[in-house]
């Protein structure tokens, strides 16, 4: 197995955030300096045959996989960051580690998978796989039925020319839209290039995954059904 994909496994971080550690020549296999090509040897009961550090501790075995749903309240930041007090890591429980799946902006809120699976997370993120995600938007006034058909359409902005999208009307300044896209900030770059400016921004789906009665700033395990059904789709 490489080794990125069996520290995801780990629950360390994504397949990504694995990668960085080994970048960083934070992780050490049998002693050396770990590399990306570097593979891993399982044994029966995929008992890693190798000894894997991260920082000097040592990585002895895979954690039970976890998934969690959080109403990611306005002002928190996803980055886990210890020293910053608006951090997502201090909602997170100590064990097991969870991680984002993707990032909402800090002045953004609602649905945020959490889970300590880098596989699922590595087919969520990488946009090859082309999962959809789906946000409620408040605009700062009134927009017209062309302002639809151009978001829905794609728009440029900078050197970027976004993808055609679902975008349905919900009120006279708002609308709901569903991205296979994760460029930064996009919904409010594309509503500004268009000349508006976004004042609210909810997540409010992730494939199958919804938010429901979730309250702002809560957070729950995932059911084994729900998980199922995401495992599901994911694979489609």
């Amino acid at each position: 197995m490489r080794l990125a994909k069996y520290l995801a496994q780990c629950g360390i971080g994504s397949r990504r955030e694995a990668c960085r550690l080994i970048e960083a020549g934070r992780i050490t296999l049998n002693g050396h300096i770990a590399r990306h090509t570097d593979p891993v040897r399982l044994g029966e009961s995929l008992n890693c045959l190798d000894s894997i550090e991260l920082d000097g501790a040592p990585i002895t075995k895979t954690e039970t996989l976890a998934y969690w749903i959080l109403n990611k309240a306005v002002g928190t930041d996803c980055r886990l960051l210890e020293q910053d007090e608006t951090s997502l890591i201090h909602l997170l429980p100590k064990a097991p580690r969870l991680y984002p799946v993707g990032r909402l902006d800090k002045d953004s809120r609602g649905l945020l998978l959490l889970t300590n699976d880098g596989e699922l997370t590595h087919k969520l993120m990488h946009p090859s796989f082309a999962h959809s995600k789906t946000y409620h938007v408040h605009l700062n006034r009134p927009f017209t039925d062309e302002f639809v058909e151009q978001m829905a359409s794609g728009v440029r902005y900078k050197d970027l020319q976004t993808l055609p999208c679902q975008v349905r009307r919900l009120s006279s300044d708002s609308f709901e839209i569903v991205l296979i896209q994760g460029l930064n900030r996009q919904i409010r770059r594309m509503s500004s290039a268009l000349g508006y400016k976004v004042i609210d921004l909810q997540r409010v789906a992730l494939m199958t995954l919804t938010l429901e009665s979730l309250a702002e700033g809560a957070m729950r395990p995932l059911t084994q059904q729900e998980v199922a059904v995401l495992k599901a789709a994911v694979t489609i």
